[in-house]
């Protein structure tokens, strides 16, 4: 690994804004790559309260900023505070990654997409035609992100289980029609995990400091595979009940390491590489 160059007056800063943010693994693994390349640059967590997004990112510019990601609870509040939107992210109707542009101008993106289907690629999965529906838990800014991955790995029927049937209307609303999408109660998700080939959990329920995400995978098949966009703890109670019914689960650290890889090439003009290495030293901080 190059050694780093050290925080100078030409040092690149970027960061994260979040509420909760002390959980947040993305400055360990930004500042893994910035010395594996041997870059002069900073990325730093930044603790946002709900409200107080669009004050923050308007100091980006001012402050020297390439750019941030923003995490739960900001995604799809980002999407009203920036000056140009990208099409996939208008589509998510979300933002996870902003870039400062020359003019000061911010750009959002949403990279959530490809880091949740190039996670599961990485770990092996690809749509099987005889288990064509998908379960997502949760209907917020991380959920749209997921479905859109869903829609383009092919699947055409989703299982939307969410505690608000408005806000899983609104997502459905917003997903077009080229889906049938039926809704579920939180007390029905075990009738909605029937059959079906992919569960997905978009809710923080399961995080650290947050409630448990109660739920029963009686009725998944073996064939099927599990998941889980929560990354602290990297083993969550529903990858655990996965693993125990002998159901392929996977974590949701790929998907936070492959979704900063656009954000990282945009900001410091590398593009990086996704390696055991990196995971191993994302999670010598546990």
């Amino acid at each position: 690994m190059a050694k780093p160059q050290g925080l100078t007056g030409h040092t690149q800063i970027a960061g994260v804004m979040g509420w909760p943010i002390a959980h947040t693994k993305s400055p360990r693994l930004h500042s893994y790559w910035l010395e594996q390349y041997g870059i002069d640059g900073a990325y730093i967590p930044m603790s946002v309260p709900e409200g107080k997004l669009s004050q923050a990112l308007k100091a980006l510019p001012l402050l020297g900023f390439r750019g941030c990601n923003v995490t739960i609870p900001h995604k799809e509040e980002a999407l009203k505070c920036v000056d140009i939107v990208d099409p996939l992210a208008a589509r998510v109707g979300a933002v996870n990654t902003i870039t400062v542009l020359p003019d000061g101008k911010l750009l959002g993106q949403n990279t959530d997409v490809f880091g949740f289907t190039e996670n599961m690629k990485s770990a092996g999965f690809e749509y099987n035609p005889q288990f064509p529906t998908a379960m997502v838990l949760g209907a917020g800014g991380a959920a749209r992100a997921i479905v859109v991955g869903l829609q383009m790995m092919g699947y055409r029927d989703i299982h939307i289980v969410n505690r608000s049937q408005e806000r899983a209307q609104e997502l459905v609303k917003a997903m077009g029609d080229k889906t049938r999408f039926t809704l579920f109660t939180l007390e029905q998700a075990k009738e909605a995990a029937r059959d079906v080939g992919l569960v997905v959990n978009t809710t923080a329920l399961g995080m650290q400091g947050h409630p448990p995400l109660e739920i029963n995978l009686e009725y998944v098949p073996h064939e099927a595979w599990v998941t889980d966009v929560v990354y602290a703890p990297l083993e969550t109670e529903l990858l655990k009940q996965a693993r125990q019914k002998h159901i392929r689960a996977v974590d949701g650290l790929g998907m936070l390491l492959h979704q900063a890889r656009a954000g990282f090439e945009s900001w410091f003009g590398q593009d990086p590489s996704v390696t055991p290495a990196l995971r191993d030293f994302v999670l010598e901080s546990e």
